[in-house]
């Protein structure tokens, strides 16, 4: 058997490379084979969706509204309102499984219409890479357009039309910025008759004249009127004209009907359903199976026409014209599948979550073009001429098998072939510019050269050390002595010893990506990338993860206390996957290995923070801080307090206060009392407790307790209460612009001292932050629960700031207290 170029070319393409790939071709071209065995042998990791419910039952896959949880109706790009809508109803598990698709399968994308591919791409990107069409994820299409196109209505239409030249997919704006390349599978398996298939081409490709018409309608057979033993099914353009066939052909047997309803269980929609709900058949009814045989025998298949003989209760007897003996026919279960990011194993793994068992046959005299499709016919009745949507008459005729057995009930007329100028004008350009070898060689050089720039990029560590950094600068007072002291110096090794020697490390890279060869055949260039790696790692476990295992953090203030937590859990992650991905490559790179790798080791980080909450960790304590063992003491005796209180740490002991008891180690109430944060009322309610502890430290250490008045320095003028400044700038009616410009603050800043008040009760929420805005916030934390920041904001989109998260939480806190 001569190889299939073409799908060699697209199997190619679609595993050794990221290129967005359509794969198209003529009905019974293989298209549907090609998928299937796709997801045997591919390893990447693979998500299929289909638009409707049936396509994607018959695909194996999930639809794309329910995969994505888009809501129904047209997608008008930069409308925010729409892509929050979809970003509400994304759960946890859902966003990991997104994170992990390493490719995306489309299938009859010639029903898929572009806003909706847009859609896709605006909710890969919230949850993935936002600066590269579908957050990075590889797509391949798979559909003819000249079968079944998309369905928009004129008033979708109107809101779309100035945004896209026409509905088709491939007017998607992402898709157009991805530059997909098409391959066309040329080798057509349904029909073996040069002339009929010359004939489909033809009609497919617009490109009739009388000869065509005149060759066609020789099948026009006036009055045809096949006896039952024929089997022959009638394919008609609306649904209403084959039911009533249906029930009228079913309706003038004599024989006793019977009615078998189907048993469903779990989710699975009506739009899902492959067949009737309630089936209603008769001995001598003409059907069609509507599923292949899943046992060894293979007896029918979806499309195959025959008679029944014999209804049992659970058994019915078919007898098909071509076969000897009757097909033994028992109720067939479909499942409704749904994707699973399996944390062990790293797989994409497809769970059941519905079934639906009913008879694989439905009575056949006649069936819809759209229906039609994809299905494979010995003999068959067209009746086509009132044809209504682009394609319909190509997909009825390429159903049959054969020239001889097609009929046509009337005349095909030039009127009835639509095919639409636009998608015949793409096709041109398509095959036009149709991939090579040379293009493949090009495509997967590309792929492993961008993955090596990637691998030996550092911005993400680099962007999360900073924002650590950010925060600690902010809240500098409120924060561990020492921790932000610490940062800068982690940041300045790090500039030194990894971003700096990275860029000049990928400069010389750049200098050998230039050769002939794959990165990945290149020896001389994987014996750098191992050196590199190791150079890398070494200096990632030196500079930074060392550095962050010496510094402690703590804060009074709750708010801040989870944005750096937060904050420093990014970082954390950044790391993980950074090392993971270098540790994969010390024995050289490897496409496969690295891709499957960066997404693993994004799991395996979850799975480790997972584990890590249910240890309790040891506090760790800055250099600066004196006595550091009474600070531990103090503070798990502060933070015990606090919970079976339940209130903020800081109305127990402030932050500083806890480090100023460590350095002054009073030993009576006046010199407790000169303690920052502690008044009369902490003394009464906590000063006994206190200073026992402090004595009995001390004693157990052989330290003298220092008297007071040799504390005691000069008075220094009070300290100006910075955010109390901002706060009464506010108050007096400035914007925080104008505050942070007559103060050299940044806006941030200004912001967060208003935050504090916040959280005091000393500002109200809706003088900082819009009541639409706190609603919306209030609502998804109440419902949702997030467990940070970051989640709540990718959820809410770039409409809603950090700073707006903030505010809420704190005066949700606020309100939480007060109660």
């Amino acid at each position: 058997m001569a190889e299939n170029v073409q799908l060699k070319l697209a199997n190619e393409f679609v595993q050794f490379t990221n290129r967005n790939v359509f794969l198209t071709g003529k009905a019974g071209t293989g298209k549907t084979t090609f998928l299937h065995n796709l997801r045997r042998n591919c390893p990447k990791r693979i998500v299929v969706v289909a638009p409707t419910g049936v396509a994607a039952i018959n695909a194996g896959g999930a639809t794309i509204h329910s995969f994505f949880q888009l809501p129904f109706g047209p997608y008008v790009p930069n409308e925010e309102k729409t892509s929050r809508a979809s970003s509400f109803r994304i759960r946890g598990e859902k966003i990991n499984l997104i994170k992990s698709i390493d490719l995306l399968v489309i299938d009859e994308i010639s029903m898929v219409r572009s806003d909706t591919l847009d859609h896709i791409d605006e909710v890969l990107k919230r949850y993935r890479d936002r600066t590269k069409p579908f957050g990075g994820v590889q797509l391949l299409m798979i559909g003819d357009l000249h079968q079944l196109s998309p369905v928009v209505k004129e008033n979708e239409w109107t809101l779309l039309k100035d945004h896209y030249a026409n509905p088709y997919f491939f007017s998607s704006k992402a898709l157009q910025e991805s530059y997909p390349i098409c391959i066309e599978l040329k080798h057509i398996y349904r029909q073996s008759d040069d002339f009929f298939i010359g004939l489909l081409n033809k009609v497919r490709e617009n490109n009739i004249d009388l000869e065509v018409l005149e060759a066609l309608n020789q099948r026009h057979i006036k009055n045809f009127n096949p006896s039952e033993e024929e089997g022959y099914i009638t394919l008609t353009s609306h649904n209403h004209t084959a039911n009533k066939i249906n029930d009228e052909k079913l309706g003038q047997l004599a024989e006793k009907s019977y009615k078998f309803k189907a048993s469903i269980s779990g989710e699975f929609p009506e739009m899902s359903y492959p067949n009737a709900e309630e089936l209603e058949l008769k001995v001598g009814a003409q059907v069609m199976f509507v599923k292949n045989d899943s046992s060894r025998d293979k007896l029918y298949y979806n499309g195959k026409i025959g008679k029944i003989t014999k209804i049992d209760d659970d058994v019915i007897f078919v007898k098909c014209p071509q076969d000897n003996n009757e097909i033994f026919v028992r109720q067939a279960e479909w499942q409704n599948l749904k994707y699973e990011l399996n944390t062990e194993s790293k797989e994409i793994e497809e769970k059941q979550i519905g079934s639906f068992v009913q008879f694989p046959l439905r009575t056949a005299w006649a069936i819809t073009i759209h229906k039609s499709q994809g299905l494979t016919f010995e003999k068959a009745i067209i009746d086509a001429n009132a044809a209504f949507a682009h394609g319909q008459v190509y997909v009825a005729l390429s159903r049959c098998k054969t020239f001889e057995g097609m009929v046509l009930r009337s005349p095909i007329t030039f009127n009835s072939i639509k095919t639409d100028g636009v998608v015949a004008h793409y096709t041109r350009e398509a095959e036009d510019n149709a991939p090579s070898g040379e293009h493949l060689q090009q495509a997967k050089a590309t792929f492993q050269q961008g993955l090596l720039f990637e691998l030996f990029d550092f911005k993400d560590v680099k962007g999360s050390l900073f924002n650590c950094k950010r925060i600690a600068e902010d809240y500098h007072q409120v924060i561990s002595i020492g921790f932000l002291d610490a940062l800068n110096v982690i940041r300045e090794d790090a500039e030194k010893n990894i971003y700096s020697v990275s860029e000049s490390f990928k400069k010389h890279l750049n200098l050998q990506l230039q050769q002939v060869q794959l990165p990945e055949e290149n020896n001389d260039l994987q014996e750098r990338v191992k050196k590199a790696c190791r150079y890398f790692l070494d200096q990632l476990h030196e500079v930074i993860v060392s550095g962050m295992d010496k510094v402690s953090f703590d804060a009074d203030n709750k708010s801040v206390k989870e944005n750096m937590n937060e904050a420093l859990n990014k970082l954390r992650k950044d790391l993980f996957i950074k090392i993971s991905v270098l540790k994969d490559s010390l024995e050289g790179f490897e496409t496969l290995s690295y891709i499957k790798c960066r997404a693993n080791a994004e799991i395996d980080f979850t799975n480790k923070e997972k584990e890590q909450t249910v240890v309790k960790k040891e506090t760790k304590v800055s250099a600066a801080i004196k006595n550091p063992d009474l600070y531990k003491l103090l503070k798990s005796w502060r933070d015990d307090l606090a919970a079976d209180n339940d209130v903020p740490v800081y109305m127990i002991l402030p932050q500083k206060a806890l480090t100023e008891i460590c350095s002054k180690l009073p030993s009576n109430f006046a010199e407790l009392e000169s303690v920052k944060g502690i008044g009369k009322t902490k003394i009464k309610q906590f000063g006994a407790e206190i200073l026992g502890m402090v004595a009995e430290y001390c004693e157990k250490r052989n330290i003298s307790q220092t008297p007071l008045q040799l504390l005691v320095k000069v008075n220094k003028p009070e300290k100006v209460d910075t955010k109390k400044l901002s706060l009464d700038a506010f108050k007096d009616g400035k914007t925080v612009e104008e505050i942070a410009s007559e103060r050299g603050l940044t806006t941030g800043t200004v912001e967060n001292h208003l935050i504090h008040f916040v959280g005091t009760g000393e500002l109200d929420i809706h003088h900082l932050v819009e009541k639409d805005k706190v609603n919306q916030i209030q609502a998804y934390v109440e419902e949702y629960k997030p467990i940070s920041t970051t989640q709540t904001k990718e959820a809410l989109g770039d409409e809603i700031s950090y700073n707006e998260i903030r505010a809420v939480m704190k005066y949700l806190t606020y309100q939480e207290y007060l109660s």
